[in-house]
């Protein structure tokens, strides 16, 4: 016994196929896109962890490896600091001239571009005595060689109201 397939039945059912496989694939570079974000929100967290943890054990050699060599730092003072070598003699005098325990919580990333991205983040310092000193930190990050690392930093004090 043969089959036959009108032209007719092929034709209603394609487009029933076609549009039922685009329903399926169309949430697939959505998805990717998440996982996308996920992953650079990650590492530039886990990157300025690892300053705040280099900056509290004032380990230089972590520093110089999260840090770009042109890195420019405004601290709240109003002092710059520019290249790698003035800005890790700078953090390790102000971290000697301020103990404490430094925490920064990252608030928010923007990323710019593929390899470059703005992160604003809590950052205070639990000094000695018990007081706190409550600032805002902004670090601009790129991606050089596969790593993300910390091109620039403002450190600001709120506005006394």
């Amino acid at each position: 016994m043969k089959t036959q397939l009108s032209t007719n039945t092929l034709w209603q059912d394609t487009p029933k196929h076609v549009l039922l496989h685009l329903l399926l694939l169309l949430p697939l570079p959505f998805f990717a896109q998440i996982a996308a974000v996920q992953d650079y929100e990650q590492a530039i967290t886990t990157l300025i962890a690892q300053y705040a943890q280099a900056r509290e054990t004032q380990d230089t050699v972590l520093l110089k490896n999260i840090l770009t060599k042109d890195i420019d730092q405004l601290v709240s003072t109003g002092e710059w600091r520019r290249g790698i070598g003035t800005a890790v003699k700078g953090m390790q005098r102000s971290s000697g001239n301020n103990p404490g325990t430094r925490t920064l919580t990252v608030e928010h990333i923007r990323l710019l571009t593929p390899a470059s991205a703005i992160a604003d983040a809590r950052y205070v310092i639990e000094q000695t005595d018990g007081t706190q000193r409550r600032m805002w930190s902004t670090f601009i990050t790129v991606m050089k060689n596969d790593e993300w690392k910390i091109a620039g930093i403002r450190n600001m004090l709120p506005a006394n109201r």
